[in-house]
């Protein structure tokens, strides 16, 4: 069954180079060129996933964002022109999956949509442990050992379970500063960033086989952080 694609962009030139670069590696694609529109199309074609730009014509993209997420979880990959720190995470605390600025390889976006569908996938199969440096980690069991030692694992504070926990459920998405600031401390600590360079520095310390050159628990630089498998 073909995965399929909504294009939202109020530029002509991207809307067919895309549909004719997604539709070469057998995507079917649907378009729009507005908020409205694109909201309509969703509503009636049910894209599995969606690329979207933040400046279209008659709406904002991140109201976009927010409308789509009051109803739907589908994948939402953000195409913009829009370079600034501050609106890659309202775009990402919105609700969107990932995010790409123009001028943009086509090459990158399609590995952006392959790893949101990869993701998308594995979230609907995948079990609660996951494999991080030498350690197998269990969020269903709280724990994180070695393969083969069970009994013999590394301990990890509450905190730090609660970030590993956001992160590994989300595998390859970029999670802000913000949301993990939100969900683990509160709405009083959103400005309080250097909790998170703290923690994650710990959690590194005790996962990675390398902290200093992480491979798993990965920093977007002023916007967040991601779990690669």
């Amino acid at each position: 069954m073909m995965t399929r694609v909504l294009i939202v962009d109020d530029e002509p030139q991207i809307l067919r180079a895309l549909r004719i670069n997604l539709t070469a590696r057998q995507y079917e694609v649907v378009t729009a060129a507005d908020g409205g529109e694109a909201l309509r199309v969703a509503t009636e074609q049910r894209p599995d996933l969606i690329v979207l730009d933040l400046g279209l014509p008659d709406m904002d993209g991140v109201d976009i964002i927010h409308s789509l997420r009051g109803w739907t979880p589908v994948p939402i990959v953000v195409l913009s022109g829009r370079t600034d720190s501050r609106d890659k995470v309202d775009a990402l605390d919105a609700g969107a999956d990932d995010y790409v600025t123009k001028p943009f390889s086509v090459d990158e976006l399609l590995a952006r949509i392959r790893a949101v569908t990869r993701r998308k996938a594995g979230s609907e199969e995948a079990g609660p442990a996951v494999q991080i440096g030498r350690y197998t980690v269990d969020l269903a069991r709280y724990s994180a050992y070695q393969a083969g030692e069970p009994d013999h694992g590394v301990h990890l504070t509450r905190t730090e379970w609660q970030l590993l926990d956001i992160l590994v459920r989300n595998p390859g998405k970029l999670i802000s500063q913000r949301q993990l600031l939100q969900e683990v401390w509160g709405p009083t600590y959103l400005g309080q960033t250097q909790y998170l360079r703290q923690y994650m520095a710990q959690l590194r310390r005790k996962l990675e086989d390398d902290p200093a050159r992480p491979r798993h628990l990965l920093t977007e630089p002023g916007m967040g952080y991601r779990f690669s498998p």
